[in-house]
């Protein structure tokens, strides 16, 4: 399979299987589009000559040929063994359910996932840790990330848990990356020193200019968050010298200007930024639409030839969509299973319950044990049957192994079918694999100008 697309006026096609990206000329691109449709060779080459002359197509015919005995062009479809380990490798660990601010589009409602507030205990997150380092097999390298809500609240227990993670993965001869995912608000710089001296990624909670924050982003008692966490974004990044975080937003209905809130993000002073489509119920009104599809591919496309003339001029911005390893990226099981939510990750709640993935937390139909008891391998049985393979729009996806199936959480939501994926989520993940796929395309042209 392959994907032929022009963007910025660059033609591109990208072997699917092979994973390979070629820029093409207009006499190219129309040899390719002609063998994808089903043309033979002589039918093509004299349609080509006609049109750009009999040497320019023997010489186009000749390097796809080329290409394809080299696998990098019309290659056949790979098998990949979805054979597990059983091994669990990340858990989310919800420190807190219970938040300091109130924003309007979580998932997890005012930090409590539909139940009462609550933050862990030390003793269940040891036990987490516990389960981790056992479930993780010969897995050599583990990671927990500190959720919430807010785990910020809970930070005695978060110190706790780190220096008992680290004295066990010792033990046990593994290693443990820590994770924080904070809005921001109760980042002050003793914890913020903690953070650093023991080198724990974060994952920042900003979505880009003032009014479009504060909108969604406000205190239990309505004012908007949008200074004091730019300030403690601004020192804690400062402080790591721009290393080790990301900058994540979140874009509703009420701003597809979005591009201009990634913009603010970089003006700010940011360098690695992520900004994430809200998944919401359609019948709310800042829910993206199928009919907002249009300017939201402008706005990508807009964001792509920004990050570009950013890049080209010395001023690199990482923005996480687009950042496709064609090279080194994830091993082909990895691609055909996404996240590995409800198999290599799962999430824990503040009882020490165990669910699929974070987005699942609170619904108890998928609790699927306890850290300190094991799992319930009945309720992780779907997820661990369900991959890229399975999914029948999967199947025509140019795009099928960078999201490896997509998001189980959004597709049970939208469709209450693991199998079924979230269509218009979908729609944006294949716009940003085309813009990701542009710029490493912009690359390869600089690199071979030099």
């Amino acid at each position: 399979m392959i994907h032929t697309f022009t963007l910025h006026g660059l033609n591109m096609v990208l072997d699917v299987e092979s994973g390979a990206l070629h820029i093409l000329d207009e006499p190219s691109l129309a040899a390719v589009e002609m063998l994808q449709r089903g043309a033979d060779k002589k039918s093509a080459a004299d349609l080509l000559a006609q049109k750009y002359g009999a040497c320019t197509s023997s010489e186009v015919l000749s390097e796809i040929e080329e290409l394809k005995e080299k696998s990098l062009l019309f290659c056949e479809r790979r098998t990949i063994s979805r054979d597990e380990d059983g091994a669990v490798k990340a858990l989310c660990l919800h420190l807190a359910h219970d938040c300091n601010l109130r924003c309007r589009y979580c998932f997890a409602g005012s930090g409590n996932y539909g139940g009462e507030r609550r933050l862990m205990s030390a003793e269940t997150a040891r036990q987490a840790v516990d389960f981790l380092l056992s479930a993780s097999l010969g897995r050599r390298h583990c990671e927990i990330d500190f959720f919430g809500g807010e785990p910020l609240l809970n930070f005695d227990v978060l110190k706790q848990t780190v220096a008992y993670g680290q004295r066990q993965a010792a033990e046990h001869k593994k290693i443990i990356k820590f994770t924080l995912t904070t809005n921001a608000v109760a980042l002050t710089s003793d914890r913020q020193n903690y953070l650093n001296s023991n080198e724990i990624s974060v994952v920042l909670s900003m979505d880009g200019r003032r009014e479009v924050h504060d909108r969604m982003r406000r205190f239990p008692g309505g004012g908007g968050s949008f200074d004091s966490v730019l300030a403690n974004c601004r020192s804690m990044v400062r402080a790591r010298n721009g290393d080790n975080y990301y900058l994540r937003g979140t874009y509703t209905r009420h701003n597809l200007d979005f591009c201009n809130d990634i913009l603010a993000m970089v003006s700010f002073g940011f360098k690695r930024v992520s900004l994430e489509p809200a998944v919401l119920s359609p019948d709310r009104d800042d829910a993206l639409r199928q009919e907002d599809l249009p300017r939201l591919r402008e706005e990508y496309e807009s964001l792509a030839a920004l990050l570009w003339e950013q890049e080209s001029s010395g001023e690199e911005i990482c923005f996480f969509h687009f950042e496709l390893d064609l090279n080194r990226g994830p091993c082909a099981k990895k691609r055909t299973s996404g996240c590995g939510a409800g198999a290599a990750y799962l999430a824990v709640a503040p009882d020490g319950s165990i669910y699929p993935c974070h987005q699942f937390v609170g619904d108890e139909s998928f609790c699927a044990g306890q850290v300190a008891k094991g799992i319930n391998s009945a309720v992780l049985a779907p997820f661990l049957a369900v991959g890229m393979e399975q999914k029948e729009a999967c199947q025509k996806c140019f795009a099928r192994y960078f999201c490896g199936g997509g998001c189980h959480a959004a597709a049970w939501q939208m469709n209450g079918d693991l199998l079924q994926p979230y269509g218009l989520g979908c729609e944006l993940h294949r716009i940003r694999v085309e813009c990701g796929l542009y710029l490493q395309a912009k690359r390869m042209q600089s690199a071979m100008s030099r």
